[in-house]
């Protein structure tokens, strides 16, 4: 069984569901994908993603028309895998096409491309053996995040911050007095500037901290 996390990107509110490995993402149509599929090599049974993500998957799985290999998804950042400001980390990114031929990976890269459902995919020359697309909230990195904010990224502060051992309340994905004051502590011990936000320095360090440092603290509030 998987607690899973949803950013609801049209109501701003975030969602718990809890789900058999075995059973359809929250949101996903048809069971394209599973919890197993989009959880693969990780072995948290907390995951999260949005569900603008989800969507963009429903409409490409179904102007493919054809089932998808999942190679790699979610990764939560203590569990390392990928770069430190990896979209995998957010779970929004989906490495896919590992069993199929390079033709067949090129025609579902263009594919990827031109439907508009992914806001990047990965050139060929990056990623020769799979195809992958994500549904980044930025062209590049992460988002500014302070109190107030919402969402998947703010579920990789406090999952990083945690695992450090800072105190954050938990995993929520909501910005609130507990995650700001575990962020200015951070910032303190770092000597990075202590306001409270998550900016692109303090996002550069505490992903070099974290990334593959081991396990992380498993509390969903």
């Amino acid at each position: 069984m998987a607690k899973i996390l949803i950013y609801n990107n049209n109501s701003n509110r975030m969602e718990v569901y809890n789900r058999d490995i075995s059973e359809a993402m929250p949101y996903n149509i048809n069971k394209t994908l599973t919890v197993k599929e989009f959880r693969g090599s990780s072995n948290s049974n907390i995951l999260w993603t949005d569900r603008r993500t989800m969507q963009a998957w429903n409409n490409f799985r179904k102007l493919y028309g054809k089932p998808i290999y999942v190679g790699f998804a979610f990764k939560r950042p203590w569990e390392g895998g990928h770069s430190n400001l990896s979209q995998h980390y957010a779970g929004l990114a989906f490495d896919v096409g590992q069993n199929i031929s390079n033709q067949e990976r090129s025609v579902m890269r263009r594919l990827a491309i031109s439907s508009g459902f992914w806001r990047y995919v990965e050139p060929a020359v990056d990623t020769p053996r799979w195809v992958h697309f994500d549904d980044r909230w930025i062209s590049s990195g992460y988002p500014l995040t302070r109190s107030g904010s919402k969402g998947v990224y703010v579920l990789i502060a406090q999952d990083s911050l945690n695992t450090l051992g800072y105190d954050t309340g938990g995993l929520d994905g909501i910005f609130g007095v507990k995650t700001r004051n575990s962020v200015i502590s951070y910032q303190a011990k770092n000597n990075l500037s202590q306001d409270g936000i998550i900016g692109v320095n303090t996002w550069r360090k505490l992903m070099s901290d974290v990334v593959g440092k081991g396990a992380g603290d498993n509390t969903v509030m």
